[in-house]
């Protein structure tokens, strides 16, 4: 009788998984990542192909020249055709911006996801229907993606702590921080390299705020902080926008004596290094967009027939009053 009920259990099994198999892939059903050929679509020169780009958030700066960069390096590629969504900060938006370039059956997903986990699914359903997803700045969990092009934000936070170690607080102090969006992994990143930054000094972080990524928001986090912090020398904001915003409330709290430290570096008249020139921030931390290194990656794959690296770390550089002008000049030229 056991051997029988053992028999008729792999039987019963047996058939689940087959009906299961014949509903659809297994990677859609189990949530599994199927590893994909991101040169599957590839059609050569002769090919057109049509590129989703969804964006977490155009009220930043920083994002404005992401799609900036990549609209600039698209025109370059005439069988590039890319369709641009704005999630507003909103998860649920973006998770339906990525469904509807799913629905279009586009050639290549680009994201830069708002918060990580809530767009995990819904970027892994688009990598294991076959589409490339090219994930820029900020990451998913897991591995169901075909390329992550951006800058090591730990290292980027360790340069910002280490410059406020040896150069601006050599003596120690204490400092707040200005973080962004808590469930974007740049956030996480910035904050545990710059606590690696600063080790063995004698700064510390005496308060955190979110400030969202957006200066309207550090300035009015900034305000209350100042109120119930005085005796703080220093800021250490986690983007320019955010190091700005503290800036502006510094200065409405009569605080000049304030130092201020972003990331980003945007080459703008508005942007991080032209901040620091012009003596509003101590230093900034390049931060590069990825937008033309991520049509690149587009082109290899669907033009060039080329596989692509997992990971491509971009470059970053401190920059301070001494090299800013040089640094600003540099990079508008290229």
């Amino acid at each position: 009788m056991r051997k029988t009920t053992k028999s008729l259990v792999a039987v019963t099994c047996a058939a689940v998984a087959f009906a299961a198999a014949g509903c659809g892939t297994t990677s859609e059903n189990t949530g599994q990542v199927q590893v994909q050929d991101p040169t599957k679509n590839c059609q050569g020169p002769g090919g057109h192909y049509r590129i989703g780009m969804s964006q977490a958030n155009l009220a930043e700066p920083y994002r404005v020249r992401m799609d900036d960069d990549i609209r600039k390096a698209a025109e370059k590629v005439p069988q590039f055709e890319v369709e641009f969504a704005d999630a507003a900060k909103d998860n649920s938006k973006q998770v339906s911006d990525v469904e509807n370039f799913i629905t279009k059956q586009v050639n290549l997903l680009m994201i830069s996801p708002n918060e990580a986990a809530p767009l995990t699914d819904v970027v892994k359903k688009a990598y294991n229907r076959g589409i490339p997803v090219v994930v820029l700045d900020r990451k998913v969990e897991g591995d169901a993606y075909t390329t992550y092009i951006g800058a090591d934000n730990v290292q980027i936070g360790r340069q910002a702590g280490e410059y406020f170690k040896t150069t601006l607080l050599p003596q120690g102090g204490k400092i707040l921080q200005l973080k962004g969006l808590s469930g974007s992994t740049p956030a996480a990143e910035r904050e545990q390299g710059f606590k690696e930054g600063i080790q063995g000094s004698g700064i510390e972080i005496v308060a955190t705020a979110d400030g969202e990524w957006e200066r309207s928001v550090a300035q009015q986090k900034m305000d209350a902080l100042l109120k119930a912090h005085p005796d703080v020398q220093a800021v250490y904001a986690q983007n320019d926008p955010m190091a700005e915003g503290a800036y502006l409330a510094a200065q409405a709290a009569n605080r000049p004596d304030l130092k201020f430290v972003g990331i980003d570096g945007l080459p703008i008249p508005s942007g991080g290094i032209k901040a620091v020139e012009e003596g509003r921030l101590q230093a900034t931390n390049l931060y590069p967009t990825g937008g033309a290194e991520a049509v690149e990656a587009a082109k290899k794959m669907l033009v060039d027939c080329q596989q692509v690296p997992k990971t491509e770390t971009l470059p970053t550089e401190l920059v301070t009053k001494e090299n800013a002008p040089d640094v600003y000049s540099r990079l508008n030229q290229s």
